[in-house]
Order: C-alpha cells, then sequence, then structure tokens
C-alpha cells in the first residue's frame, strides 16, 4: 500500500501532535516496512524530523499551494494524492482535506480529545467554534476514526454521535529518549545542573490551568514528615503566577522549584532520578507524561476522571484532581512507602509494553487494510 499522512506537525510542532506525528511515522517505518508512507508538509525547516528520507516527503506543488499552504491542506493537497496514487490518507491531527471520497482515497482520522468540548471555559468561542467544525467535519467523512484513548473513543461517542464500530483505539508511545536508563552518575550530574537535590516529586507539563499545578502544591503542603522537594517542570504561561502565589501563600519557597527550560534530553533524567511522577491534570486525551514515567521506573500519582487511569494502569494510584485532601493523601502514601513505590515501578513498567512502537504500527497497518 501507498500511505499519505498529513505530516505538518511532524516537521513543525516540538511536542504533542508533533510528538504524535513523529512517533508513528517512525513506528511504521521501523516496524511495517513494507509499505510506503509519504508524509505531506507544507514545509520543513525546523530540523525535528531529520531522519526520515527526504525521498519520501511531499511539499506543495506550484506557485498558489506553495503560498496558500493553509488551502492546500484544506482541500488541493487532494489532487496531489491522486497523482501519487496513495491508498490511504491519515491525517495525524483532528483533520483530513476535502475531496477524499470524490477521488477513492480511503482515509483515517486520529482525535487525540475534545477538551474544548469538556472544558470550554479554557478556550476562546471562535477556537471552540473551528475545532469542532474540523473534528466533526473529518469524524463523518473519514472512514475511520483512531482514538487515542478509550476516554476519547467515550467523548466521540457522546459529543459527537459517532458510530462506535467505526472507531478504533490505538495508544501510542513516547519518544524513545525516555525508554534508555542513564548511569546514576549521568542522572545526579544533570539533576545538579538545574539545582536538583535530595529526594523529590517531579511533574512535567505546559504550566496552565488545566493541568492543576497550583492544587499539585497544595496538596504538597499537607504532607508530614518528609524531606522531599516537589519540582514543577513546563512552559511557562499566565497561570505561573497563582502557582506562584500558592508558594508563598504556603511559605514553600525554598521546597518547590520551577523549571522552564529543560531540555527534552535532559528529561529522563529527571524522570529517572524522581522518586515519585505526580500529574493531575483535570483532563487529558492519553497522557504521554505517565507513559514517561512508567517507561523511567517512576512510581505515579495521576487524576482520576479522563485518560490518566488509562495510561498509568498499576503502575499508579489516583486521585481526585478537584480534591486536595485526596491528592495529599495518595500523595503521602507514596512519600512514605518505598515498597509500594517499588511494587508500583514493576507493574508500571510491564503495563507500558503495549504502548510499543511495534505493537502500534501492527495496528495501524491492519486498519489501513481494513478498509482499503
Amino acid at each position: 500500500m501507498r500511505i499519505g499522512f498529513d505530516a505538518k506537525r511532524a516537521f513543525a510542532n516540538k511536542t504533542g501532535l508533533g510528538n504524535y506525528s513523529r512517533f508513528i511515522l517512525n513506528a511504521l517505518m521501523v516496524h511495517e516496512p513494507g509499505h510506503e508512507y509519504l508524509a505531506y508538509t507544507p514545509k520543513n525547516s525546523r530540523h525535528l524530523f531529520d531522519e526520515y528520507p527526504a525521498g519520501s516527503i511531499r511539499y506543495p506543488e506550484g506557485f498558489i499551494d506553495q503560498k496558500l499552504s493553509a488551502y492546500w491542506r484544506y482541500a488541493r493537497i487532494t489532487r496531489q494524492l491522486t497523482a501519487d496514487k496513495t491508498d490511504v490518507y491519515h491525517g495525524l491531527s483532528n483533520e483530513i482535506p476535502q475531496g477524499l471520497q470524490q477521488a477513492g482515497i480511503r482515509s483515517v482520522v486520529t482525535i487525540h480529545d475534545l477538551i474544548f468540548e469538556r472544558l470550554p471555559h479554557l478556550f476562546k468561542p471562535i477556537d471552540r467554534a473551528i475545532y469542532r467544525h474540523k473534528f466533526q467535519s473529518a469524524c463523518r467523512r473519514a472512514d475511520a476514526v483512531v482514538a487515542v484513548s478509550d476516554q476519547t473513543r467515550r467523548d466521540l461517542i457522546e459529543l459527537y454521535g459517532v458510530d462506535d464500530s467505526k472507531i478504533e483505539v490505538i495508544y501510542q508511545d513516547c519518544n524513545p529518549v525516555f525508554q534508555t536508563q542513564l548511569a546514576s552518575a549521568e542522572r545526579d550530574r544533570i539533576c545538579a545542573e538545574y539545582g536538583i537535590s535530595g529526594p523529590f516529586i517531579l511533574c512535567v507539563g505546559t504550566l496552565e490551568e488545566r493541568k492543576n499545578q497550583h492544587r499539585l502544591v497544595e496538596a504538597f503542603a499537607q504532607l508530614k514528615n518528609h524531606d522531599f522537594k516537589l519540582v514543577l517542570v513546563g512552559k511557562s504561561t499566565g497561570y505561573v503566577q497563582k502557582i506562584k502565589e500558592t508558594i508563598q501563600r504556603l511559605k514553600l519557597e525554598g521546597r518547590v522549584m520551577l523549571l522552564h527550560d529543560v531540555s527534552t534530553p535532559h528529561l529522563p533524567a529527571l524522570y529517572q532520578a524522581a522518586e515519585v511522577f505526580a500529574y493531575i491534570s483535570v483532563y487529558e486525551g492519553f497522557g504521554i507524561p505517565i507513559v514517561e514515567a512508567l517507561h523511567s521506573g517512576t512510581a505515579v500519582l495521576a487524576a482520576k476522571g479522563s485518560c490518566l487511569e488509562e495510561a498509568g494502569g498499576p503502575g499508579g494510584l489516583y486521585a481526585d484532581p478537584y480534591q486536595t485532601e485526596n491528592i495529599s493523601e495518595q500523595l503521602q502514601k507514596l512519600v512514605t512507602d518505598v515498597h509500594l513505590r517499588n511494587s508500583l515501578s514493576a507493574a508500571g513498567r510491564a503495563h507500558v509494553q503495549q504502548f510499543s512502537g511495534k505493537h502500534i504500527a501492527g495496528q495501524l497497518v491492519q486498519l489501513y487494510k481494513s478498509i482499503s
């Protein structure tokens, strides 16, 4: 088969949808090499995916498509797909172009989450309207829909009325850098570079309201008889001020660290050195940081209520993200019980194997075959 992909995010986005797109394309190349994979992107200037074969990358052809690349992705790309004799087109980031059905090209779309529907107050009305149009249109026109978690599958059925038989839940794995264990000396060196010493609880994720870090700080303040620190790693937003005010109010200036510029190659050291990974986001589509922690052998505390229990499985404890006391209670167990942490670590390493690239590539190829 010749399979085309909307690969804009793979070449343009450093995190999130970019990580997903790179993971899928790499997994297919490595584990299912018997097919041809063409990556369609408006441009490739950020050097985020240099390992992808240059001969399999397709750019807009012609002056108009190059200048109007958004419209090229929306509709005109279909002509190029037809000329390339594409059998299946996979929209990796919630949308597919117009005209695929008329051109006889089968299609798959991956829907990552419907957070903008579940937490509408966090999004501008115009953005919600655009997302809703794109997502609903893609689900209606695609031959199959990939949901990255069972939570997303349930949301698609409940909120958009997508036929369950059309949806395939196919998980994803994280960046392979998190799957290599570092020597203890290297971990210590990197932690020292960021001023981290002693036992600590780690949280990685954009510092924004939905990720709920201020409540994690409040729960941390309630812990008893411990010498742990809390390290929050993530891109800064306006929400950081609320976190800082919480730290000051609870007099935790010396116990809570905020780090905004940790490079991806350094993150595995922090995950592996942490005693506990805490991620109490109020809503997620999947929860890649949980998977990163499981690969690192780190016990997890995550939130109930969305997909994080799927991602963490038996590798974690879970708490109500809106109940500070519940979060603190579960965190206290992890901080004080080494045996529990070790048990969760072992269970997490076994659980995370289902997210392997080989397994997921096989599922995707089977799906492509079923609709072609």
